[in-house]
């Protein structure tokens, strides 16, 4: 008979094990994942900073391994704000290591990115990653591998230099096996998004044949840090109740509900914690198990908390959002372009706020074939994979009849959506695409016909002056021979000046295309 081993393994392993879950499937996507964890980060660390980031990228091909794709080294510099020395090993040598748990909006979900791309790099070439940091105080560089039986760093060296500069920021640098043929036009379009959803930022890309992209900065203002909350009711599960029954120092549930959860006052407290059959003057600790579920099954149902804070989010807004789109779509005055940003909303006691923005022109013609482009980000990520399956393709393609707002098949457009939140409703580790949540859906829809409305007034009065301009044009081309004829027909000299008639007939145009100018501004304030 068989014996059966029974055993744990640690994180690292697990996704040492499983990699093609957080993104690292085969050597193409690897570049994509690995590019995309690194810069997330550093895009994240210069936020915080406050500082417009200046993100140089370059990714070399040193050999061909025997796998049949190719041996890259992968080197990233950063302004943002650095790492302290003691945090550097664990926070690129350890799963589940990080400063992104906590209830506020962040880029990482799960805080292993730039692990996950180490440990990549580490089991396809056995070389180890260095890191180069700085607060502004000495400049700390390690050299490290990851232990992946234990989860933990495995410092080779460390070496401190001093700052001459007050440089402050992070430098990484490791080999990794890949296929950038193959990735290459969707690694650069993730990179031209990204600076469309960050005009702030400065990003300098030197791919392995030496072709240097630039994607300057547009605008040096940037949307405001979000803030850490307390979770809202509604969101809250079993586990996370007795996590905070456990460390309360709150000697009642009515004050515990207030200091826990936000969203909760004194009144909605009691009225809550009557409904759920609990006394208001009960200490917590002396909750059983059974009170728990009960509490946390009224509190979904319950309709009178405060809605979620949405100060914990941080939206593009409609400035920065046009100035982006514009900038990397290199959109003229003449191209169409409207964003809208919606009121924060919430699902699953999650609050999120919706942005979306349409284009349309010659500009986009001249870019795109017929039909709708869409453009997905959540969290100021890029998302260019699975489009079909995520909420955003369903609420374009499904729930929306163009024809009513003058779209048709060959009707060339690019539909931009923004969904930002504390807890993206991602699908898969690898962050492609959102879950059908029915609230998401429904605010997505919303914001794409607000714009839409937009859309079909310009293009009704577009459609208006080139009438007006085929009016014009056969009066310009006729009225001259009618004008010869009338002269020889009253055996005149001279014909008759037809400039006044001319003016007459073209005097509506530019009345027209002063209310296209205005009418986004107008329809924005009535809708």
């Amino acid at each position: 008979m068989t014996q059966v081993v029974y055993q744990s393994i640690s994180p690292s392993d697990f996704f040492y094990r499983n990699r093609e879950i957080a993104g690292f499937s085969n050597p193409s996507r690897a570049i994509y994942s690995a590019v995309r964890e690194l810069l997330e980060n550093s895009l994240d660390a210069c936020e915080v900073q406050r500082v417009p980031p200046d993100i140089y990228l370059r990714l070399t091909e040193l050999a061909a391994s025997e796998t049949g794709s190719n041996i890259y080294m992968l080197r990233i510099e950063d302004n943002g704000t650095g790492l302290p020395s003691d945090q550097i090993p664990n926070c690129f040598g350890k799963v589940f290591y990080g400063s992104k748990y906590i209830l506020k909006q962040a880029r990482g979900t799960f805080g292993l990115g730039g692990t996950i791309t180490i440990l990549y790099g580490q089991i396809t070439t056995h070389e180890p990653v260095t890191i180069v940091s700085s607060i502004g105080g000495d400049i700390h560089e390690y050299e490290m591998m990851i232990d992946i039986e234990h989860n933990r760093p495995l410092i080779l060296g460390h070496t401190v230099t001093k700052n001459k500069k007050a440089w402050r920021g992070t430098v990484v640098q490791l080999q990794l096996e890949g296929d950038y043929s193959r990735i290459k036009s969707r690694l650069i379009e993730y990179i031209k998004q990204t600076a469309m959803v960050n005009p702030f930022a400065s990003i300098t890309f030197v791919d392995p044949r030496g072709r240097l992209f630039r994607f300057e900065r547009g605008t040096e203002k940037m949307p405001p840090l979000p803030s850490a909350v307390n979770p809202h009711p509604h969101g809250v599960d079993v586990e996370a109740f007795r996590r905070f029954i456990s460390i309360t120092k709150t000697r009642n549930m009515k004050t515990f509900m207030i200091e826990h959860f936000q969203g909760v006052r004194q009144t909605s407290a009691e009225k809550f914690l009557k409904s759920a059959d609990i006394n208001p003057k009960t200490k917590p600790s002396s909750l059983k198990p059974e009170d728990i579920v009960k509490l946390v099954r009224a509190a979904r149902k319950y309709s009178d908390f405060k809605r979620p804070d949405p100060s914990c989010l941080s939206p593009i807004g409609e400035e920065l959002l046009e100035t982006g789109i514009r900038k990397e779509l290199k959109l003229t005055e003449d191209d169409f372009l409207k964003v809208v940003t919606r009121k924060p909303s919430t699902y699953l006691g999650y609050p999120f706020i919706v942005e979306v923005a349409i284009a349309y022109g010659k500009s986009i013609s001249k870019q795109f074939k017929g039909g709708i482009t869409i453009i997905r980000f959540a969290n100021r990520i890029p998302l260019l994979f699975d489009e079909s399956s995520g909420v955003v393709w369903k609420a374009i393609n499904r729930n929306i009849n163009w024809s009513t707002y003058k779209v048709f098949g060959d009707t060339s457009l690019v539909i931009a959506v923004h969904v930002c939140s504390t807890k993206i409703p991602y699908k898969t580790v690898g962050k492609e695409y959102m879950a059908d949540q029915p609230e998401v859906e429904r605010e997505v829809g919303n914001a794409i016909r607000n714009a839409a409305r937009n859309l079909r007034l310009y293009i009704s009065r577009s459609i208006r002056i080139a009438h007006e301009r085929r009016r014009l044009d056969i009066f310009g081309k006729y009225l001259p021979k009618i004008a010869e004829f009338s002269a020889k027909l009253s055996d005149r000299e001279e014909q008759p000046d037809i400039e006044p008639l001319l003016k007459a007939v073209s005097a509506s145009i530019p009345e027209v295309e002063r209310k296209i100018k205005e009418m986004p501004t107008l329809v924005g304030e009535n809708s």
